[in-house]
């Protein structure tokens, strides 16, 4: 081994040293923690020893993201396999999520912390963090999980994992043809980044167990067997569409009837106040014949008493 060999090595070697240094602060005590300071303490070597290998701090982070991001993506490689694109996508989703919670501060760090830690990990070149051909070879009439320039962009390679499951589920008709493949890998990639940062976050979420929510919204994208018929966007238009039509016709036929009952209501009244009317007329009418009929006998008193008086 030549001399140069050897201090590319040395150099190789302290270089990780520090990373390992850098990755047991962040996950034991949060990135606010970490400082060069206390990265050289940990390896027992001066400040100014690790600015020969990193800029700064910053520079550190961004290694630890890429470095977080290639783990991640590791563990999509066995569900290139899965022959069912919309299960597949489900696994994904599930895999994403149990990273996410089981790395926590890597997590926080990659996403969740500053966009050029999130540009670094998901532009960095690693080769080795895109899914191998022996994985993809298995599946290649399947899953197109590394097209050509994604191999050494993890970035691009996840995304590419998502879009190839996405465009088997349009072939098969199991999504519409209109469907952006790309648009809706991005929502449902935010879809699953919403569910761990809000667990890691937020105390409180979520009230149901984690599995439970995370089987929900993989069910709410994908149906419960994949992706159901109406799960694309012209499905759900024409469904709702229907529903509307259905909720109209439902409002008009009550509509109709609330009218027939209140039409109904109205005859019944207008006929008693008939009757009122017709009986109170009748008694009337009854009242006024009777007096006319008695003729003199009916003559008030006072009449008959001055008569009486004129002819005596």
């Amino acid at each position: 081994m030549g001399i140069a060999e050897r201090k590319n090595r040395e150099k190789q070697a302290l270089r990780e040293r520090i990373l390992g240094a850098a990755r047991h602060i962040v996950m034991r005590e949060g990135f606010a923690a970490l400082s060069m300071r206390k990265i050289a303490e940990a390896i027992e070597y001066s400040p100014a020893a690790l600015y020969l290998h990193f800029a700064s701090r910053d520079e550190i982070a961004r290694a630890l993201c890429a470095e977080g991001y290639a783990q991640l993506l590791k563990t999509f490689e066995p569900l290139a396999g899965i022959a069912d694109p919309g299960e597949r996508l489900k696994a994904m989703g599930r895999a994403y999520v149990a990273f996410g919670v089981a790395h926590r501060e890597t997590y926080r760090l990659i996403f969740m912390e500053d966009p050029s830690y999130t540009g670094a990990a998901l532009g960095a070149k690693a080769a080795a963090a895109a899914p191998g051909p022996s994985v993809v070879g298995k599946a290649q009439t399947r899953v197109q999980a590394v097209q050509s320039g994604t191999e050494d962009d993890p970035g691009a390679a996840a995304l590419q994992f998502m879009i190839s499951a996405l465009n088997e589920l349009k072939a098969a008709g199991r999504l519409a043809a209109s469907v952006d493949a790309r648009a809706w890998a991005d929502a449902f990639w935010a879809t699953l980044h919403g569910i761990v940062a809000l667990h890691l976050a937020c105390p409180v979420f979520p009230s149901a167990p984690l599995d439970t929510v995370v089987g929900i919204a993989l069910d709410t994208w994908l149906g419960a067997g994949g992706v159901a018929a109406d799960a694309d966007p012209d499905g759900i238009a024409g469904s709702n569409a229907n529903a509307a039509v259905s909720r109209r016709k439902r409002a008009g036929a009550t509509g109709a009837e609330g009218s027939s009952q209140v039409d109904a209501q109205v005859k019944a009244q207008s006929k008693a106040q008939s009757e009122t009317q017709s009986e109170t007329q009748s008694e009337t009418q009854s009242e006024t014949q009777s007096e006319t009929q008695g003729g003199s006998d009916a003559e008030p008193t006072p009449t008959r008493r001055r008569s009486a008086r004129k002819t005596r």
